[in-house]
């Protein structure tokens, strides 16, 4: 379980309820935007990625237009255009709404 996702120095490192690191990747030309329980989120360039707590890349979409507005339980939020949309882990749209 993720309890918090940090850059430090050149590197994004994953921690636990208990502080201890979980896993590490480099956080060359990546920006972490949002975490959840299970995954975190990522701007990287023009795309936004999810990530499980041992930094395995789970699914990325275009960023276009989109700004993440924050991660939480098992979704994360993002504002696009006039509309707020909820995604999955898997970059999944699941609802949106006017914001």
């Amino acid at each position: 379980m993720i309890a918090d996702v940090q850059i430090k120095g050149s590197y994004i490192e994953v921690y636990d309820e208990k502080g201890k690191r979980i896993s590490y990747m480099s956080a060359s030309g990546k920006d972490v935007v949002g975490t959840a329980a299970d995954f975190f989120v990522v701007e990287a360039g023009s795309y936004i990625e999810t990530y499980y707590s041992n930094c395995k890349r789970n699914a990325y979409m275009s960023s276009s237009g989109k700004t993440v507005k924050g991660a939480s339980g098992n979704s994360f939020s993002v504002k696009n255009g006039s509309y707020i949309e909820i995604y999955d882990k898997d970059c999944k749209r699941q609802s949106y709404r006017s914001a």
